[in-house]
């Protein structure tokens, strides 16, 4: 297998199914078999075709998770149209930019809502791109317009794909992502068929799913992590169900009884904090076992690394709350993929005691993405780390302690920007990632924080910002926080806390407050946050420690900006947001 659209092949030889691809309708999960993805991915080539789409012209898709994505990439791939998918989270005029900069010569929306964002996008541009959309949509034409065209000209293009997909090599252009990008304008990073298949396959090794699964896809396919793990799905044959939206992620677990499903960092976070909140409601013996679990779970080694006294007791922790745990996601779950972004360790750690074993990796869009990960045998695990490298990946330290990787994953460059391209890249051919690490035990990756976002303070002490907030992101009452500092005496932060956490708190101590601004001025409130913040100090070192913060009355989202589409922070834009709010912090 050298080419994405080589997956298509392998379905029809190997996996003949009726729930290839499954979306949820109007409450109905509507499944497409192995026969439907097969046939309308070559009727979409030959409508492109019809429509007058040749090699190397391009395509934008802004669309959630759903079967036709998936037909129409697989559609594009077999005659070299170049796939761009962006997030569906952009503004019109981030959307005017891609479509400018990458010369789309058509769009794919999914809804009506993502199609007001970018037909007004569009209309900015400074030539005319015709648009077409997954949903019904009056006045708008419909991709099932290509499709039927494709099937009425099925005879006149099915040798021409064929011939097509001959000459389509693995070093190939494939696709065009438009990082998301936490600063700055986003980079149209070139992924070829190489790039991605290589990726996919080793992965695909390392999940290791049966044809027989049934995988709940979250993340966006748009985004690389999404995507490959949607590849590296189809590869093992496993049956992929996509999520409605966040909210609904357990239910859609339990409905599908899914044995696996992807995540960033936030979802294990928010599935953590429902799990908790559920166990602050309990009372008596219940709670006391329940936390006893928990307790139990942030201490796990794999393998019976703690002793046979440990593994006895988790057994009994596993019968009496871990079990309940398990069957509130489906009771078939023991595998999640995770990337994106740093993980807790004890979060980790708390999941694989519970039976659920998450595969945390490290990469980039930039590395198609995966450039270490952990697996699941002994020898090749080591909790709180990012795993070894993946399959035919090379990585090395750099005497700043800069992560670089070479291999068949990394992309051939950034699209329009040779100067770009070349920074990324040293003479003997590395890729810098810009993230700064270390090995531990010879092949374990440890990755601390971005290159550009460790500062150093006027004592000239560096800081990690990433590793101080992932310590006070364990506090219950932390949602998120943003570590500040650079050339000052201290370091501080901006705290958004976990409103949900406030909501029973509020009551039990005798608070009304009409909304989040006059929550967090309560002294009750700012005197929870003094004495939170100087208990998890303990665990840092002086530089570290937090000497000054900030509550913030606002949400941290992607929509209000704070967080990108892969819930990362901008601190860019936090910085600009609350200028004055840390004008105040350091306040001579």
């Amino acid at each position: 297998m050298e080419r994405t659209f080589d997956l298509l092949s392998r379905y029809k030889e190997l996996f003949a199914k009726e729930d290839a691809l499954c979306c949820k309708q109007k409450g109905v999960w509507v499944k497409y078999s192995s026969q439907d993805y097969v046939e309308t991915s070559h009727n979409f080539s030959y409508g492109l075709l019809e429509l007058g789409l040749k090699k190397g012209n391009k395509i934008l898709t802004v669309s959630n998770n759903r079967p036709e994505w998936n037909f129409a990439d697989m559609g594009m791939a077999m005659i070299g149209v170049i796939h761009v998918p962006a997030f569906t989270s952009l503004s019109a005029a981030e959307y005017q930019y891609i479509i400018n900069h990458s010369e789309a010569n058509l769009i794919l929306v999914s809804d009506i809502k993502l199609y007001k964002v970018v037909s007004s996008a569009v209309a900015a541009c400074d030539r005319p791109v015709p648009v077409f959309s997954f949903d019904e949509i009056d006045g708008v034409k419909n991709w099932k317009h290509i499709i039927e065209t494709g099937k009425l000209n099925s005879r006149k293009h099915s040798q021409t794909v064929e011939t097509i997909k001959s000459t389509i090599l693995p070093d190939d252009f494939a696709s065009l992502i438009y990082t998301s990008g936490t600063t700055g304008r986003a980079k149209g990073v070139m992924l070829t068929h190489r790039n991605m298949v290589s990726n996919f396959l080793a992965a695909a090794f390392v999940f290791n799913l049966k044809p027989e699964d049934r995988y709940l896809s979250i993340l966006p396919l748009c985004h690389v992590g999404g995507r490959l793990g949607n590849y590296q799905t189809q590869y093992s044959g496993a049956s992929i169900y996509y999520a409605e939206n966040m909210g609904t992620i357990a239910a859609n677990l339990d409905e599908i009884k899914a044995d696996g499903f992807d995540a960033v960092p936030r979802v294990i976070e928010k599935f953590y904090d429902g799990i908790i909140a559920k166990g602050n409601k309990l009372n008596g013996i219940k709670k006391k076992l329940f936390f006893w679990a928990v307790a139990l779970g942030l201490k796990f080694k794999p393998f019976g690394e703690n002793g046979w006294l440990y593994d006895r007791k988790l057994r009994i922790a596993d019968k009496l709350i871990f079990s309940k745990w398990r069957q509130a996601l489906g009771g078939n779950v023991r595998i999640v993929g995770c990337g994106g972004a740093s993980l807790q360790a004890r979060l980790e750690r708390l999941f694989w005691a519970a039976g659920i074993k998450i595969i945390n990796m490290y990469g980039l869009t930039e590395t198609s993405p995966i450039i270490t990960i952990n697996r699941t045998e002994k020898g090749n695990v080591k909790l709180g780390s990012v795993g070894a490298v993946i399959e035919g990946v090379e990585i090395k330290i750099a005497d700043d302690g800069e992560i670089l990787c070479k291999g068949p994953n990394v992309t051939p460059g950034y699209y329009k920007d040779p100067e770009l391209t070349n920074q990324a890249f040293d003479q003997d051919g590395w890729f810098h990632t810009g993230d700064i690490g270390h090995i531990e035990d010879g092949k374990f990756l440890m990755v601390t924080d971005r290159k550009k976002e460790i500062f150093k303070l006027s004592n000239g002490k560096f800081i990690a910002p990433q590793v101080i907030e992932n310590v006070f992101k364990e506090s219950p009452i932390i949602d998120q926080i943003m570590v500040i500092g650079e050339h000052e005496k201290f370091a501080s932060a901006l705290i958004s806390p976990n409103f949900r956490y406030f909501d029973s708190w509020k009551t039990s101590n005798g608070l009304t407050c009409s909304n989040n601004q006059e929550l967090i001025v309560q002294p009750a409130v700012q005197s929870l946050f003094s004495a939170e913040i100087d208990n998890l100090n303990k665990r840092l070192s002086p530089p570290e420690r937090l000497n000054r913060f900030r509550l913030v009355h606002d949400e941290w989202t992607p929509a209000t900006g704070e967080l990108s589409p892969t819930l990362k922070l901008k601190r860019q834009f936090i910085n600009n947001k609350y200028k004055d709010l840390i004008e105040q912090i350091y306040m001579k």
